[in-house]
């Protein structure tokens, strides 16, 4: 059967459609979004899924893989739409999915892709972006892929620095179109790995106000985010400060820029090592996926197929009762080999040792100890760490709010 063109009409039986997949009510259709020319001709596609229920209710989206070598979150996404498949007569709504969105990182297995040594979930749009080169294609391609997402075009699109509109000539526009039919997201789950022997835990990001929403926009969207991101049933780690967050440009990832930019729920789930799928992350990761369309409304709890688990399945709860936020560090001010003296997994106190720091005879040269309490997400990768490398990534306590000015101090 030939593919459908890209953007064909839905018509009017209550079919979804992204690129060349399309789907009727009650069916499953699988294809691809094309995002790129390649400089060797034809396209870089994305490959997409949409599930469509039988009955209306809300979209929710997954997306894999915007890191090429994070394995579990691609495979998390595949699974879900083949369980989803099971359930078509029961949903009411859909799922749209894109299980890797980022080929040229897959095909090498890296982080990165070969358009650019750089994070690719870094590019996606912020009207507040400022820079007077054109964007790189790989912002084009985020462009692309959250104009599918939110069904709307990126307020940066086609403007300079200051914000004013700009010629084709001009080094800011470039072409960005609404992609798909009746596919804008209601929620948003992206599907990532944070590192080897790290704990499995979604991350809530902060909702900022100001430009884009009131005080009470933010409070009321934080709310909807905090009730999904419970409903996947991974650890809670809430994201960086407001100025971190900012100054990592975290607002521009995926999940940031979906919750943030256009104010659609969105959550990261971080699932274990790359490189390699994790199993018994994978039937976590799945069973979060149903959880959260539960809480949407798209199933009935009832009618999540027997093969999948209940939200949590075979993680550990958090060690710790209080709230905790993603840390990066502790840093060593001594060059040197780094001993851990936690694991993955472990609570700490305030002043407790995570790590010596050695010579590479084994000489101890430093200790390393916690700023705060909190548990171990993960280790850093690598034993050689030069002064002002972190150890660690961590989970520690935090007290500060969840909806706060865009423009905030640190906390």
């Amino acid at each position: 059967m030939d593919e459908p063109d890209e953007g064909e009409a839905a018509g009017g039986d209550g079919r979804i459609a992204i690129g060349s997949a399309s789907a009727a009510s009650g069916t499953l259709d699988r294809g691809r979004l094309s995002v790129a020319e390649l400089p060797t001709g034809g396209a870089e596609r994305l490959p997409v899924v949409v599930a469509n229920g039988a009955e209306d209710g809300p979209t929710l989206w997954l997306t894999g893989g915007v890191h090429g070598d994070e394995a579990t979150g691609v495979a998390v996404v595949q699974d879900a739409v083949a369980a989803l498949g099971e359930c078509l007569a029961d949903l009411a709504g859909a799922v749209v999915a894109v299980p890797a969105v980022s080929p040229a990182g897959l095909r090498r297995n890296a982080r990165e892709t070969y358009y650019a040594d750089e994070d690719p979930n870094r590019h996606f749009p912020d009207a507040d972006a400022e820079s007077a080169r054109p964007p790189r294609l790989q912002e084009r391609i985020d462009a692309r892929l959250y104009a599918a997402i939110t069904g709307e075009v990126p307020a940066d699109a086609g403007k300079s620095a200051d914000g004013s509109s700009e010629s084709a000539d001009d080094s800011r526009e470039f072409a960005v179109e609404t992609v798909g039919t009746n596919a804008a997201a209601d929620a948003l789950i992206d599907c990532h790995t944070a590192g080897v022997g790290s704990e499995p835990f979604a991350i809530r990001d902060r909702v900022l106000y100001g430009d884009r929403r009131s005080e009470s926009e933010a409070t009321a969207l934080s709310e909807e985010l905090g009730r999904l991101v419970d409903a996947f049933g991974l650890p809670v780690v809430r994201e960086y400060p407001a100025a971190e967050y900012v100054e990592e440009n975290l607002q521009r990832s995926t999940a940031g820029a979906v919750l943030n930019e256009a104010g659609i729920p969105a959550f990261t789930a971080e699932l274990g090592a790359h490189s390699v799928v994790d199993d018994a992350l994978l039937d976590a990761g799945v069973a979060g996926v149903f959880g959260v369309a539960v809480e949407l409304g798209l199933l009935a709890a009832g009618d999540v197929p027997e093969s999948v688990g209940a939200p949590g399945v075979g993680v550990d709860p958090a060690p710790v009762e209080f709230p905790v936020r993603r840390f990066r560090g502790p840093t060593t001010d001594d060059s040197g080999l780094v001993r851990h003296r936690v694991a993955a997994g472990d609570a700490f106190a305030e002043g407790d040792v995570l790590a010596s720091v050695v010579d590479a005879t084994g000489e101890e040269r430093a200790t390393v100890r916690a700023d705060s309490d909190g548990y171990v997400l993960g280790r850093c990768e690598g034993l050689a760490v030069y002064e002002g490398d972190p150890i660690g990534s961590l989970a520690v306590r935090d007290d500060g709010d969840l909806v706060v000015p865009r423009d905030a101090e640190e906390e």
